[in-house]
Parts: structure tokens; sequence; C-alpha cells
């Protein structure tokens, strides 16, 4: 007779889980236990790796990812980058040890007497099967749960004596819809407004990227003559940053964002929040006379919004839709956003000359995963994104994301057979939130370069206390660590680069490499505003 194991493995064979992410545990073993030889199991340091890995993979991929993690410690640990996979909207499928049921009464060692509370708000649904038998059943649940819009993780809670019990038939394997198309009257109305306008504006955020809309998008721009904004501190770029009418990222401030939007009547919203702010820098959310227009998938983004009307619906379909309804604007094409002036040369380098020397080398069909806070607005500055599915980033705002990500996203470039170079910007200080990450990279030898800015300062939090007045911080700086030596202690080549050619050598040289190289690039201790 099957057991409760026999069963669950047989399901996420056909639901194409066969790529399990982890670190294992003791309330882990008897699920792990004789592992299928068709599957994969990446085994991260840490379960905040393991949950960041399973999200780069999923994303890179375009499919869920199955994360197994370790009762309430081990959940403990993944939560930092939980949060991030929520709203990266990133659909993956998190299981969890939990002791023996014949125990639970007692609270034992490694018992989580409260598991489905520990992973909430952060999931979609949260959950602990009532019997054995019903959990491939719930996995099934939690499969189109995490994968139905707005995507997102769910959870799991798997007692460990469960699965040698005998199996109930098993579930059915379904299919659910994962795009909604926009209500029809409602997308007419929409393009009236838009088609009456005289100075609309587009903004644009990753659910144009997750849909894989980028053509759509452009084709509206230009059907519009509408000049192109990436919505505030995007996780993904959503449009061709080459493009003559991208005109950057929107300030993250409220009153900033306002002025830079002067001029326009009409703000079409498509695939972002409305909008994602940080510093409280009050003012009105738009110019005075302008209307904004939202589309997205997710009715909760739409209801919090302060201002705006919108329209549900998947953002490629509506998009589609759109430049269906529009005719060809009348209005003069925009005008090119000017180049940014060369960059201060001289040693150290400064952000904006590392990645202007980056930009020079990169490759075409590179994909940038990105956690370098001070230094943001100068990447973005110099190395502008230009193909769907290249940039990557957290849309928490927490650090410890980007690098584990970056080996995901590595690891699902090679098993797509796709093996787009990975190249992953990290700050000195969140390089050490995951560093762990370095190892698993090394162990499944991918070719993921690694550049690293080191100023030795949390320099994005100096800037914060600039804006805010609050002299006098401890605990900014950050001398006397080594990453050369740390690199190359988990098992990666390391090679400082002090120099943009330096860079471009060992850039080129990494991405030829039979496993991840470490560049750290000294770079000036300037404190950049942050805004």
């Amino acid at each position: 007779m099957a057991t409760v194991r026999d069963a669950t493995y047989d399901l996420l064979r056909s639901l194409g889980l066969t790529t399990l992410f982890g670190n294992p545990g003791s309330t882990e073993e008897p699920f792990l236990q004789d592992f299928p030889a068709d599957f994969h199991y990446v085994l991260a340091l840490q379960e905040a790796s393991a949950v960041a890995m399973a999200d780069g993979y999923a994303q890179a991929t375009g499919r869920p990812a199955h994360v197994n993690l370790h009762t309430a410690p081990g959940t403990g640990n993944g939560m930092g980058n939980l949060v991030t996979a929520w709203h990266n909207r990133t659909p993956l499928i998190v299981t969890a040890g939990q002791q023996s049921r014949r125990m639970l009464l007692l609270e034992p060692r490694l018992a989580s007497p409260n598991a489905t509370d520990l992973a909430r708000p952060y999931v979609k649904w949260s959950h602990e099967p009532v019997r054995a038998q019903d959990i491939p059943a719930a996995l099934m649940r939690a499969y189109a749960t995490a994968v139905q819009p707005p995507t997102g993780p769910v959870f799991l809670s798997l007692p460990m004596d469960d699965w040698e019990q005998p199996a109930d038939p098993p579930p059915q394997v379904r299919t659910v819809a994962t795009r909604y198309a926009p209500d029809p009257r409602r997308l007419r109305d929409f393009a009236d407004l838009v088609a009456a306008s005289r100075t609309p504006a587009l903004v644009l955020g990753a659910a144009v990227d997750r849909a894989r809309a980028w053509p759509a998008a452009v084709a509206l721009a230009e059907k519009l003559h509408a000049p192109v904004w990436s919505a505030p501190a995007p996780e993904r770029a959503s449009f061709p940053e080459d493009h003559p009418y991208f005109r950057g990222v929107l300030p993250y401030a409220i009153a900033p964002l306002a002025e830079t939007l002067r001029g326009h009547d009409t703000v079409l919203v498509v695939g972002a929040p409305v909008f994602r702010y940080y510093p409280h820098l009050p003012g009105d959310h738009l110019p005075d006379g302008a209307r904004l227009l939202h589309v997205t998938d997710d009715p909760d983004e739409a209801a919090r919004a302060p201002v705006g009307d919108s329209l549900l619906g998947d953002p490629g379909l509506t998009l589609a839709a759109l430049v269906d309804l529009l005719p060809v604007a009348a209005r003069p094409e925009p005008s090119p956003r000017p180049a940014p002036d060369p960059p201060r040369t001289g040693t150290p380098l400064t952000a904006d000359a590392l990645f202007a020397a980056l930009a020079r080398h990169w490759p075409a069909d590179g994909v940038l995963v990105q956690e370098s806070p001070s230094n943001l607005a100068a990447l973005r500055r110099r190395l502008w994104i230009r193909r769907p599915a290249s940039y990557f980033t957290m849309a928490s705002g927490g650090l410890g994301f980007g690098l584990p990500a970056a080996v995901g996203i590595a690891l699902a470039e090679r098993d797509t057979g796709r093996r787009r170079p990975v190249v992953a910007v990290i700050g000195d200080g969140s390089f050490h939130y995951s560093v762990q990450a370095l190892w698993t990279a090394a162990r499944l030898r991918l070719p993921l370069v690694v550049v690293v800015p080191i100023n030795q300062q949390y320099a994005i939090l100096k800037s914060f206390a600039a804006l805010k007045d609050t002299p006098g911080v401890p605990g900014l700086d950050l001398p006397g660590v080594d990453l050369t030596a740390l690199a190359r202690g988990y098992g990666c080549a390391a090679t400082v680069a002090t120099t943009p050619d330096d860079l471009g050598d060992a850039l080129a040289a990494g991405l030829l490499a039979d496993g991840p190289t470490v560049l750290p690039v000294p770079i000036s201790t300037e404190i950049p505003p942050i805004l």
C-alpha cells in the first residue's frame, strides 16, 4: 500500500516540483529519507538563504518552487526572506517539519505549537493538515493558491510521523487559471479617459515583467507618444531602459514623486502599487489637475491606493487590450532623456565610475541581481536594462535576499538551458546577511559573478540619517572585513578590482569560469543622497 510519503512525491512530480531547496533538520528527515533519484536537493547552509534561492529560482523559471524548512526555528530563520517573497509576489510552496503528533500535546523540543500562525501574515495560506492522509490534497491546494493572482508564498506544517501512514487515493492533479482579463466596460472607460488626455504618462511596475508584457508596454507607449517611468523602488524592470520614451525610476517619496509627474493630466499605472514610498516627505500624491488610473491584479493593492481609480486585471492582458482600443496619438513624441555626465575619474572609484565600467563590459543577455541600496541610484543611472527578466531585487526593502537569490537564478539559467550570464551587485553590508549562499554556488559550480562595492559602512543608513537629521547613530561602520578571504573560504574565486580595466578583465574571466567569482571593488566613502 502506498504511504503518504509515496503519494506526496508522486504529486510533486506531477506538479514539476522536483527541485527542493532547504537545510535539513530532524523533523524533516522522515520526509527526506531515501530521497528520490529524480529529485534535486539544493542544500543551503541557512534557511534564509534557502528561501531566497527558491525565490530567485521561481522568478527566473516562471514556475513555483518548493522550499523545505525546519519546524519553528528554521521557519523563523527563513522569515526575513519569506517577507521578501510575499512582497515579490513569488509563488513558493513552503513546507516545514513538525514534531510527532503523538507528542504535540506535551509541546516537546522542536514542536511548533502555533505553526500556522508563525508564517502569517506573509503567506497566502497557512495550514497544518488534520490527518496524515490530507497532506497530498493540502499540497495540491497550496500549489493552486500560490500560482493564482496575486501570486505568493504558501505554508504547510507537516508532522514528522505522518509520512509512513497509509495514503488515501491520490488527489486529482488540477490546473488553475493564473491570469484574468479586465472587465470590458471598465476597460473601455479607461481607454476613453486615456484617449482624451492631453499629456498622459505611463508608470510601469514589476507585474508587467512577470506577465511577460514588455512588447505590449512598448506598443502602448509608442501609440500614445507617452513618456514612461518605472514605479518607485521596483523589484523588476518593466520597460527597455534604452528606449527614447523611458524616463527612469520615480522617487519613492510623496512630494518628490508628484513633482516629477508635474505637467501630466493622466497617469496610467500598470502592475505596481500606488505608490511604494519610504521616507516621509509629505505633500499631494499627484500634481494639481492630474488623474490616476490604476491597473493591477491585486484587489488589496487597489484598495489601499490613496488616489486613483482601479481596474482589476492581468497587466499583460490589459496592456494588450488598451493597445487595441486606443488610437495613435497626434501629440509630438517625447524627447529622449539626457545621458548622464561622464563619471569622475580617480581612485578609489566612485559608484558611478564603477557602474559605468560595469555597463561597458555588460554581457548583452546578462541578468542583474542587485542589493546595494546606497549605490542603487548610481547603478540604475549607469547600467540600463534592455531585456525582460533581466533585473531582480527585493521588494520588501529587507537585506539578505540578493546573494542567495542570484544563486537560485543562476541555477535556473542552467536548468532551463538558457544559460544567461548572471551578475550580482551586492553591497559590502548586504553581503554578510546571507554570505553562506556562496558555498551552495561553489558546490553547484555556478558561473555566478558577484561584484561587491566596498565602502566599509552602511552608507544607506548614513544617507537616511542625513535626510532625517539623526546624527550620532552607532554601528554604521564596517572596518576590518576581508571579503576575499571569506569568498575563498567558501570555495569561490576572488579578485580585487581597483580600476575599470581590472573590473572588465575580471568580469570576463568570471563569466567563463567553472564556478562563482567574487569581485570586491573599493569605492569612495562619500555618502550619496537618499533621494
